[in-house]
C-alpha cells in the first residue's frame, strides 16, 4: 500500500501541489501566530523604570473588589481601576517612621519605593496597599496598562489570523481532494476491476492525505519558525504591538509546533475524508463511463452539512439581532459569524452554480458564448470548485471591511451629532462601576460633565426618557444597557478611583447607540477628570490604523489561499481537457476561439463566486444595519467596493492565467 501511495504522489504531484501549499501555509501561519501568542501571553521579564533602584514598591490598590452572589453563597468580584489609588496616609506615615521612601512627594502618591526587608514591609502594610518585588514592580510604571491593552489587541489579531488560516485551508484542501477524486474516477474504476475493495480505495486516499499532511505540516512548522521574528518586527513597526515585543529566534515556546503540526495533519485527513468516502463508492463500471455532464454533484451528506451551516448562520444572525443587537457591532461577531454563512454557501455551491450562471452575462459572444454557458452548467464540479475560493475571498473582504467601516461611520456620525456647538468643552472620560444584578459588577466608560446647564443646552443626545436638565451632583444619565434604567430609580455606583459606593438618581435614559452613549455624571462623581476640548467633526475615527492593518493582513491571507485554490483547481481541470479541445479544433474552432472558451468558463465561474460572496456580504451588512437602527444609532452602511473589487479582480486574473496556460499547450 505504501509503495502505491508514494508512486501515486510522485506521478500526480502537480495535482496535489495546491493542497500541499495550502497546508504548509496554514501550518506556517499557525506556528508563527502561535509563537506570537506565546510571547504575548508570557512576555519576558522587563526591568522596572519608575522604581528601578528600589527593591520593594508599595502601590495603592488598583482594583475594585466587591462582594457578589455566587449560587447559594457569595464571592468577591474584582475589576481594574483606571489608575491606582493613593497610598493610605497611615501607611505612608508608618513607612516613613522606619525607612527612607522614594517617590513620596508632598501630595498623596500612588506608589513609593524603599529598600527594606519585604516581610517587614508586608507586616506594616497589611491589606491597605500592595507590596511589589522583582518584575512585579513594573505595575507601578505609567505605561504598564497601555502595554496590557496593546497585548490584548495583539492576542485578538493573532488568534483571528490563525482561525482564518485554519478555516480557509480546510476549504482549499477539501476542494483539491474532492476535485482530484472526480478526475480519477476511471483510475478508481480500474482498481476496482483489478480486485480492490471499497475500503482499500478509501485507505489509499487517506494514506495519500496523511503523507501530504505530514510533509506539509513539517514544512509549515519550519516556515513559521523562520517567519515569527520578522512578523514580530512588522507588528511593532505598524504599532500593533508594544515596542519591546519580540519572539525568540527559532521559537523558545514549544506548544505552537505540535499544535500547528497536528492541526495541519487533521485538516488534511478531514479534507480527504469525504473524498475518500466518494472514491470508495466508485464501481468497476466507472472505467467504461465517460460523461460530459456531471451528475450526483451534491451528495446527501454535503447537502445536509451545507444546509445546516447556512441555517445556523442565518439563525444566529436573526437571533442575535432579536436578542442582543449590540453584539453584531463587535469585531469578534462580524469576524466569526460570516464563516458559517460562507461555509454553508461554499458547500451548497454545486446546487447554486447552474441558476446563477444562467442569470449572468457570459464574457464571450456568439457561438463561443453559448459554449461557455453550456460547459459551465454541465461541468458543475469544475465550476463550483473554481467559484468556492472566490466566494470565500469576496465574502470575507466584504463582511470584514464593510462591517468595520459601517460601525466606524456610525460612531463618527453619532459623535458629530452629540452637540450643536461649533466648539465644545466635551465631558471628560472616566469610568463607573455598577452592579449588574446581584451576581456581577460592570465597568462602564463614562463622561464627566463640568457644566450641567451648558451640557443640557448644547447636547444632542438620543434621550428616550427623562430630561438632561435634571443632571446634578446626585444624579446620573444612563443608557438602556443598565439594569436600573427607569427615571427616578437609584443606581449604586463606584467611582473610577474605587471610592464609593454612592447612590445616584436616574435623571435621564439614552438609547444604546453604538455603545458610546453615556453614562454621564458631573465632575463631583469623577475626581481628577479634566474636560476634553473637541471640535465636532475632528473626532478620531474608531477604526484606527492598527485595526485596519489587521484587516488588510486577513484579506491578504485569504487572497493567497484563494489564489492557491484557483490555480491548482484550474491547472488540474484544464490539463485533462485535451480531447475536448481537440474535438473543438476538429469542429472548426480556431485556437484563439478554444482559448476564449476555456478562459470564458473560468471568468464565468469567478463571476458566480463573486455573486455568491456579495450575497453573503449583503446578508451580514443588512443585519448590521438593522441592528444599528434597533439601537437608535445612525445607519450609515459602507459597501467596500474597493476591497471586494480587488479580491474579485485578483481571482479573475489568476483564473485566466491558470486556465489559459495549459489550454494553450494542449491546443497546439
Amino acid at each position: 500500500m505504501l509503495s502505491l501511495v508514494v508512486g501515486g504522489l510522485r506521478t500526480r504531484w502537480a495535482t496535489l501541489l495546491g493542497g500541499f501549499l495550502a497546508l504548509a501555509l496554514g501550518a506556517g501561519m499557525l506556528t508563527a501566530t502561535g509563537l506570537g501568542l506565546a510571547a504575548a501571553l508570557d512576555p519576558p521579564p522587563r526591568a522596572p523604570e519608575r522604581f528601578a533602584s528600589s527593591p520593594v514598591v508599595v502601590l495603592g490598590q488598583d482594583r475594585l473588589t466587591v462582594e457578589v452572589r455566587r449560587g447559594p453563597g457569595t464571592a468577591l468580584a474584582s475589576r481594574p481601576l483606571d489608575r491606582p489609588q493613593p497610598v493610605d496616609t497611615g501607611v505612608l506615615r508608618e513607612l516613613r517612621a522606619r525607612w527612607t521612601l522614594t517617590g513620596a512627594g508632598p501630595g498623596a502618591p500612588d506608589a513609593v519605593g524603599l529598600d527594606a526587608p519585604v516581610a517587614e514591609v508586608r507586616t506594616v502594610v497589611g491589606d491597605r496597599a500592595q507590596v511589589l518585588t522583582g518584575a512585579d514592580r513594573r505595575r507601578a510604571d505609567p505605561g504598564h496598562e497601555d502595554d496590557a491593552r496593546e497585548l490584548t489587541g495583539l492576542n485578538a489579531l493573532l488568534g483571528t489570523a490563525g482561525g482564518v488560516a485554519a478555516f480557509v485551508s480546510v476549504f482549499v484542501v477539501a476542494s483539491v481532494f474532492a476535485f482530484s477524486v472526480a478526475l480519477r474516477r476511471r483510475e478508481f474504476g480500474l482498481l476496482r476491476t483489478a480486485g480492490a475493495t471499497p475500503a482499500q480505495v478509501r485507505r489509499l486516499l487517506l494514506a495519500e492525505a496523511a503523507v501530504l499532511g505530514v510533509t506539509a505540516s513539517a514544512a509549515g512548522c519550519a516556515l513559521g519558525s523562520l517567519a515569527a521574528p520578522p512578523m514580530a518586527r512588522a507588528l511593532v513597526a505598524r504599532e500593533l504591538a508594544p515596542a519591546w515585543f519580540a519572539t525568540a529566534a527559532g521559537g523558545s515556546a514549544g506548544w505552537p509546533y505540535p499544535v500547528a503540526f497536528w492541526t495541519g495533519l487533521g485538516v488534511a485527513l478531514a479534507g480527504a475524508a469525504a473524498a475518500a468516502h466518494r472514491a470508495g463508492r466508485t464501481g468497476p463500471t466507472a472505467v467504461l463511463r465517460e460523461a460530459d455532464v456531471d451528475r450526483d454533484v451534491l451528495p446527501p451528506g454535503r447537502a445536509l452539512l451545507g444546509a445546516g451551516l447556512l441555517a445556523a448562520g442565518l439563525g444566529l444572525l436573526f437571533w442575535t439581532y432579536g436578542t442582543e443587537p449590540e453584539t453584531l457591532l463587535k469585531r469578534k461577531t462580524y469576524t466569526t459569524l460570516p464563516m458559517l454563512l460562507i461555509g454553508g454557501a461554499a458547500l451548497l455551491a454545486p446546487l447554486l452554480v447552474r441558476p446563477v450562471a444562467r442569470l449572468l452575462p457570459v464574457p464571450c459572444g456568439g457561438a463561443v458564448g453559448l459554449l461557455v454557458r453550456a460547459n459551465a452548467a454541465a461541468a458543475v464540479r469544475r465550476t463550483s470548485a473554481v467559484a468556492a475560493p472566490v466566494l470565500v475571498a469576496v465574502a470575507l473582504a466584504g463582511t470584514l471591511f464593510g462591517a468595520s467601516e459601517s460601525v466606524a461611520r456610525a460612531k463618527e456620525t453619532e459623535a458629530r451629532e452629540r452637540t450643536a456647538a461649533s466648539y465644545a468643552a466635551e465631558a471628560g472620560p472616566t469610568s463607573l462601576f455598577v452592579r449588574d444584578g446581584a451576581e456581577a459588577v460592570v465597568k462602564y466608560r463614562a463622561r464627566a460633565v463640568a457644566d450641567p446647564a451648558a451640557f443640557a443646552e448644547l447636547a444632542r443626545l438620543p434621550v428616550v426618557a427623562g430630561d438632561l436638565r435634571d443632571l446634578d451632583d446626585r444624579s446620573i444619565v444612563v443608557n438602556e444597557e443598565f439594569e436600573r434604567r427607569r427615571v427616578g430609580e437609584e443606581v449604586e455606583v463606584w467611582r473610577a478611583d474605587g471610592s464609593g459606593p454612592v447612590r445616584l438618581r436616574v435623571a435621564a435614559v439614552l438609547a444604546r447607540g453604538t455603545g458610546d452613549n453615556g453614562p454621564y455624571v458631573t465632575r463631583a462623581q469623577a475626581p481628577g477628570t479634566a474636560p476634553d476640548r473637541l471640535e465636532p467633526g475632528t473626532e478620531p475615527r474608531p477604526v484606527n490604523r492598527a485595526a485596519r492593518t489587521g484587516l488588510r493582513l486577513l484579506l491578504g491571507l485569504t487572497l493567497l489561499y484563494a489564489v492557491i485554490a484557483l490555480a491548482s483547481t484550474l491547472l488540474m481541470a484544464t490539463s485533462v481537457r485535451g480531447g475536448e479541445l481537440a474535438a473543438l479544433r476538429l469542429a472548426g474552432a480556431t485556437r484563439a476561439q478554444a482559448l476564449r472558451a476555456v478562459t470564458g468558463e473560468a471568468l464565468l465561474a469567478v463571476a458566480v463566486g463573486t455573486v455568491l460572496g456579495l450575497a453573503v456580504t449583503a446578508a451580514v451588512l443588512g443585519a448590521l444595519g438593522a441592528a444599528l437602527a434597533a439601537l437608535s444609532a445612525p445607519v450609515t452602511p459602507a459597501l467596500p467596493w474597493a476591497e471586494t473589487g480587488a479580491a474579485a479582480a485578483v481571482c479573475a486574473a489568476v483564473a485566466v492565467a491558470a486556465a489559459a496556460l495549459p489550454a494553450w499547450r494542449l491546443s497546439r
